[in-house]
């Protein structure tokens, strides 16, 4: 039976990873906290797939929304870095990422997606995945589609800013809106 995982601490990451500026480095949750800063996780299969690229520059081109929220993106996958670096050299018109506003992690030996519950193991590939995490490291959303689904980043900003506000959020509620007295 699966363990429950929101309302507590997140599994602690450190990750390799290619930095925005097309270099290598390292990603961590213990860094995003020191900065107290929130934590947009997300896992995707595979690099050079089909849905993965729409996802991964969708976050990209609104990624500034998330810095404005005080959030840190990583995107993850059980890739190498050396492939997510060729994925990123290689345009969007030709399938490929171009420039990448957030971290890309490696997750080769499967540890932190299977921390996270999103690992196919007879595949060796993590699930879409997505984590939202708090600056004091408890783990406040998780959503896990289909590989086949891409996943909304409008809903992702939504919820952000919904657990920002510390308040009960109702049904469809959207930023600006009240939210529920107790």
């Amino acid at each position: 039976m699966a363990e429950r995982m929101i309302g507590k601490q997140a599994p602690r990451f450190e990750m390799d990873a290619v930095l925005p500026n097309r270099e290598f480095g390292k990603v961590s949750l213990e860094e995003n906290m020191k900065h107290e800063k929130w934590t947009v996780l997300f896992f995707y299969p595979m690099d050079f797939t089909f849905v993965c690229p729409t996802e991964i520059t969708a976050l990209s081109d609104r990624y500034e929304e998330f810095e404005d929220l005080d959030a840190e993106v990583i995107g993850a996958s059980t890739d190498t870095i050396h492939t997510h670096l060729a994925w990123i050299k290689t345009s969007r018109e030709d399938n490929g990422l171009g420039d990448v506003k957030y971290p890309l992690a490696a997750d080769t030996n499967h540890v932190v997606s299977r921390e996270y519950g999103v690992i196919i193991e007879e595949e060796g590939v993590a699930l879409r995945g997505l984590f939202i995490i708090n600056p004091e490291g408890e783990l406040m959303y998780q959503t896990v589609n289909h590989n086949n689904i891409g996943r909304s980043v409008d809903e992702t900003l939504r919820v952000l800013q919904a657990l920002q506000t510390g308040g009960l959020c109702p049904v469809n509620w959207k930023p600006g809106q009240e939210t529920l007295e107790v």
